[in-house]
């Protein structure tokens, strides 16, 4: 399913939209995006890319005018300022029916410094392949699950059974008006903040010990 960018009047939290409240990219952010190569079958690499163009298209709707830019294979996940990477790990929780999560790594205020996307072996099929990768880049836009809502609604909707696709590859019209909310918000936050101190953070390093705990939402 591609981006719907209907009217979003009728979207309510929990029936057709989901609720918003995790970390987010900075605004304005151009995010370097790194695939595992040795994690995913040459195939795949179009799949999991996909998802990324249909939030790219609705970069300026959402306010958030966060665009993700496709730097290559690497070897490990980096650890770099806008850096995301996807990779394999294990993550497969049957009571739950987790299959993907998003690790990520804040140094301010509720702000993505870098994130993982960290997907089960068990999800081999392609079609799921983008739709766990679309689904986890709502959460780096503030987005919460909403098992709940109705199918098709939300791309923050869960997968009925393993390598079953849930036929969303990207953002809805809901998505994109809670997303816009939570930038909004954000946008009020940050004219309150004292601006952060200037940093270095080297590719492909370690982050220097920090108070700010990796967060692990549910997928």
């Amino acid at each position: 399913m591609a981006p719907a960018m209907g009217q979003s009047s009728s979207c309510k939290v929990g029936v057709d939209a989901p609720p918003a409240g995790f970390f987010t990219w900075v605004p304005e952010s151009r995010i370097k995006v790194y695939v595992v190569g040795s994690d995913f079958e040459d195939t795949h690499l179009a799949f999991l890319l996909a998802p990324l163009s249909h939030w790219n298209a609705v970069s300026e709707s959402t306010g958030s005018n966060v665009k993700f830019e496709y730097k290559g294979t690497t070897g490990a996940p980096l650890y770099c300022e806008n850096c995301l990477t996807i990779k394999r790990g294990q993550v497969f929780d049957k009571s739950k029916r987790h299959l993907t999560e998003l690790r990520i790594y804040s140094a301010r205020a509720r702000l993505l410094t870098w994130a993982t996307i960290v997907i089960d072996p068990l999800l081999t099929s392609p079609k799921t392949l983008t739709n766990a990768v679309a689904h986890e880049l709502g959460h780096s836009f503030g987005l919460l699950d909403c098992y709940s809502c109705r199918q098709k609604s939300t791309v923050m909707i869960q997968f009925k059974t393993v390598n079953t696709s849930n036929e969303m590859d990207g953002p809805t019209a809901c998505d994109v008006a809670e997303v816009k909310r939570a930038y909004r918000v954000l946008g009020a936050q940050l004219k309150q903040l004292p601006k952060p101190k200037p940093s270095v953070v080297d590719e492909g390093e370690e982050p220097a010990e920090d108070d700010t705990p990796v967060v692990v939402p549910k997928p």
